[in-house]
């Protein structure tokens, strides 16, 4: 009864805050889903929870919350690349979340204008990467971006340098180029395609640490988000600690049933049954 009061005040407290808004300020654009900010300290102790879980589990845990097939991404979007030896394409971290837009500007430079000026104009006033302020580590880059166009927002460079800030990964429902050099660097990355194209006269950055939706699913800047060879989950801040542990229960008892497996046929244990 108090959760359920609690919740009826929150909607009506909402209800009157749109209510209130006049259409001068509607006008102007409004969000309405608030950004929830968490300490650093508060992802760590989360992610905590997390450090061994795969998808499946986080999948099962989600059904044991009430959540059946909430989070599950599109599978289109999958890894770039698959270490199944020591499963570092294998991610766990916190969204910290960016929405580039396509853009109605003109898509080459004005007559005389040189092009890398206007390159770099384009990059640093409309497609910018401003997210990068907010990297640290365990963040999970997630990147709603222009799918249907062949651009390259993300490359061999760039995500090296979002991993050294602290992110352990990226995931977007577009697409990345310089894939093999990615795969090279051994930098955890899920896209829905290749590209080759640069954000220069195709894409704008529209929003930072706001809620977007990849693949068919919500993610909302301090939600966790697991991905490995079976795809991409994302777990809704409000129950990420119930899911992790319904989520460890079931990859315990997974563990012990495959460890038994193994030793009935003398094979040698490894890391997933340890």
């Amino acid at each position: 009864m108090k959760k359920l009061t609690l919740s009826i005040s929150f909607i009506l407290i909402f209800t009157c805050s749109l209510i209130a808004q006049t259409p001068e300020e509607i006008s102007k654009g409004i969000n309405i889903l608030e950004t929830q900010v968490y300490t650093a300290e508060e992802d760590t102790e989360l992610l905590k929870l997390y450090e061994t879980l795969r998808v499946a589990d986080v999948s099962d845990g989600m059904d044991m919350v009430g959540l059946p097939g909430t989070g599950l991404v599109n599978p289109a979007i999958h890894p770039d690349w698959v270490d199944t030896e020591k499963m570092t394409h294998v991610i766990r971290g916190i969204a910290v979340t960016a929405r580039y837009v396509p853009t109605q500007r003109p898509a080459l430079p004005k007559p005389g204008e040189d092009f890398a000026q206007w390159e770099g104009h384009f990059y640093n006033t409309y497609s910018p990467e401003t997210f990068t302020k907010i990297i640290r580590p365990g963040t999970i880059v997630v990147l709603d971006d222009v799918e249907d166009r062949d651009i390259g927002s993300i490359g061999s460079n760039n995500i090296l340098g979002w991993y050294r800030m602290g992110a352990v990964g990226v995931v977007t429902d577009a697409s990345s180029r310089d894939t093999d050099e990615v795969a090279l660097e051994k930098v955890p990355l899920y896209l829905r395609k290749k590209g080759r194209g640069i954000r220069p006269g195709r894409n704008e950055l529209e929003s930072v640490n706001r809620p977007i939706t990849i693949g068919g699913v919500l993610v909302c800047p301090g939600d966790v988000v697991v991905a490995d060879g079976d795809g991409v989950v994302v777990v809704p801040r409000l129950v990420a600690k119930q899911v992790a542990e319904f989520a460890i229960k079931i990859l315990e008892n997974d563990k012990a049933g495959r460890r038994s497996l193994y030793e009935s046929l003398g094979r040698p244990l490894d890391s997933t049954v340890k």
